[in-house]
């Protein structure tokens, strides 16, 4: 078996809730149609089809499209050893989706992180609460409209309380120099 007649299978279990397979470069895409199904698609897929692992969710900020958010699940089955792509297109209005942490408990930690980094809930999580940035941080950093300079706080002490420069800083390497150690920021003399 093949991704793609992997892909052709569920289609023929679910019919109009995914769409017709796409490939690309070798790698299969079905795009669930419902959003509100992704946790039955995703039922179907592991039970019947033995995709075992989940091997990563992520978000996408298509913004200013409608749909605004792309949810992008990568599956594979262990035995069969095919992987396979389901897309999940939600409305900025909307952006919830069921949760999956039923399905794979590895969901639990990707839906947190799409939920800190952009804002999308999941219904049905057993511990939706922020992974990266602290409880009460008002914004959602990887969203398109969040400035590249970051936003002030309004809690000093827990993080920086003003924007980041553009100019320079810890993260930033410097171009010229012969080999990649003396590109290192920590290479840098402290000023």
């Amino acid at each position: 078996m093949n991704s793609t007649e992997l892909a052709a299978k569920l289609r023929d279990r679910l019919g109009d809730l995914v769409s017709e397979p796409r490939s690309f470069r070798g790698e299969t895409t079905v795009e669930v149609t419902d959003p509100e199904k992704i946790a039955v698609v995703c039922a179907v897929a592991k039970n019947e089809l033995a995709c075992d692992y989940l091997v990563d969710i992520s978000g996408v900020d298509n913004y200013g499209e409608d749909p605004r958010w792309l949810i992008v699940y990568e599956l594979y089955g262990l035995a069969h050893r095919c992987h396979l792509r389901l897309h999940v297109r939600v409305r900025e209005e909307i952006s919830a989706l069921p949760s999956v942490a039923a399905v794979w408990r590895a969901a639990d930690w990707h839906e947190r992180e799409i939920f800190d980094m952009l804002g999308i809930t999941f219904r049905g999580h057993p511990d939706l609460r922020r992974i990266l940035m602290w409880d009460g941080y008002p914004h959602y950093p990887l969203r398109k409209d969040f400035p590249l300079a970051g936003l002030p706080t309004e809690l000093p002490g827990v993080a920086f309380s003003e924007a980041a420069p553009m100019e320079g800083g810890p993260f930033v390497t410097t171009p010229g120099v012969k080999d990649a150690a003396g590109r290192e920021p920590r290479a840098r003399p402290i000023e």
